[in-house]
């Protein structure tokens, strides 16, 4: 039986985690409350009775949309009794070794009457957010679930909002730079649709201004990622040489990564608003932005094993071999986290037992024990979680409701 370190053990206030939530008209749930202390905990039931739900409900008190990405109003209950009346929301106190704080979010019923779309409100220690970057500043929440199975080898984005995510673990303002870089792309594709009126001279002012706003947002978020993944490769190197959990290699694949490397930042923002002047006509006549940080992608490897004289691409892996990379990395970036903010993040891992034999569910476990940190693990089978037993928390969740049970 595994056990949380003794002094851990005795100084639970010093830990990271949420000591309350509660979800109110969020997808299967009408109404759930629960009482916590900031150790680990197992949610065990059979599939389709909520786990999943629970944990997407945390992942909105972190920058993004969840790990759904679903749409605001796609999370409203439609239960008998609710049918999509009510508006979701999500509330926790999160316990930290700075104090407490009170987070909420949820989608505002009357958004689509004021503004003519859903949006999301939040709140914390009481007052507003004027957008989610703030959760940030307070907590780090990383995330592995069954739909990440194929993330090394699927869609560009989704491994760019990867690296973002890890980036923001250690440096909070990542997420207030993408927010503000994406809203200065969305205004110059306006100028460049012709969504604007104003002559000719004012847009092209307009538009230098706006380039040379996205060029310095732009290098900002490319050196934050080249920072994350440097530090993030050589604390790999250096803790996990040991560990059943393959050895990431890790590689920005991106333009203003790539020229941080070869010149000055300022350069670099120089070359970048030179692109975004020279590829307007382009830019308007596709659609899209041709140029920025919004192209970059996160190449990984499995280093130690070749294919062809090279690393191994993590796309070429199995979903198995794929699944242990990504957990490598999360728990490697959980460690540094720990280690620059004073504090582990709060880590999701659903269903993450799945694919993973005997000893690397028991590497799992030791290592969440070691950090300290409150991590929400599901599974269908609770004797995988019995070496656990008297160091977590454990849930039965069944259609919706949530009832504290002994492994």
């Amino acid at each position: 039986m595994l056990t949380a370190n003794p002094t851990e053990m005795g100084q639970v206030e010093a830990r990271t985690g949420f000591t309350h939530l509660t979800l109110t008209a969020f997808r299967s749930y009408r109404q759930v409350t629960l009482e916590l202390d900031p150790r680990p905990v197992v949610l065990t039931g059979t599939n389709g009775t909520g786990k999943t739900n629970l944990l997407e409900a945390i992942s909105f008190l972190a920058p993004g949309s969840g790990f759904r990405q679903a749409k605001l109003a796609e999370l409203d209950c439609r239960s008998a009794g609710n049918q999509g009346e009510m508006a979701w929301a999500v509330h926790a106190r999160l316990q930290t070794p700075q104090g407490e704080h009170l987070l909420g979010t949820g989608r505002d019923p009357l958004g689509p009457a004021q503004i003519g779309r859903d949006r999301r409100l939040l709140r914390l220690n009481g007052a507003p957010l004027r957008n989610r970057a703030g959760f940030a500043e307070i907590l780090s929440v990383q995330w592995l679930t069954p739909q990440m199975d194929r993330l090394l080898g699927d869609a560009t984005g989704s491994r760019r909002r990867f690296l973002d995510r890890l980036v923001a673990a250690t440096d909070p303002a990542q997420a207030t730079r993408l927010n503000s870089y994406e809203t200065a792309l969305r205004e110059r594709a306006k100028l460049l649709r012709g969504e604007v009126s104003a002559g000719a001279a004012e847009i092209a002012t307009w538009l230098d201004a706006l380039e040379a706003e996205i060029a310095g947002l732009a290098v900002a978020i490319a050196a934050a990622r080249n920072d994350t993944v440097a530090r993030l490769t050589e604390f790999m190197a250096g803790e996990n040489n040991s560990s059943v959990f393959p050895l990431a290699g890790l590689a920005i694949d991106g333009a203003v990564e790539t020229w941080l490397k070869e010149m000055p930042a300022l350069a670099a923002e120089d070359r970048l608003r030179e692109c975004l002047a020279s590829a307007r006509n382009d830019d308007a006549a596709s659609g899209t932005t041709r140029w920025g940080t919004h192209r970059s992608d996160l190449a990984v490897t499995y280093l130690g094993r070749a294919l062809g004289g090279a690393a191994l691409a993590a796309s070429d892996c199995s979903t198995g071999e794929q699944k242990a990379l990504l957990l490598s990395i999360i728990l490697a970036q959980a460690r540094l986290t720990r280690y620059l903010r004073g504090q582990a993040p709060i880590l999701l891992l659903d269903e993450a037992l799945a694919h993973l034999d005997s000893s690397r569910r028991q590497a799992l476990f030791e290592i969440v024990l070691e950090l300290g940190a409150q991590a929400w693990l599901t599974g269908t089978e609770r004797d995988w979680f019995k070496p656990l037993s008297g160091a977590v928390q454990n849930f039965a969740v069944t259609d919706g409701k949530v009832a504290q049970a002994a492994l």
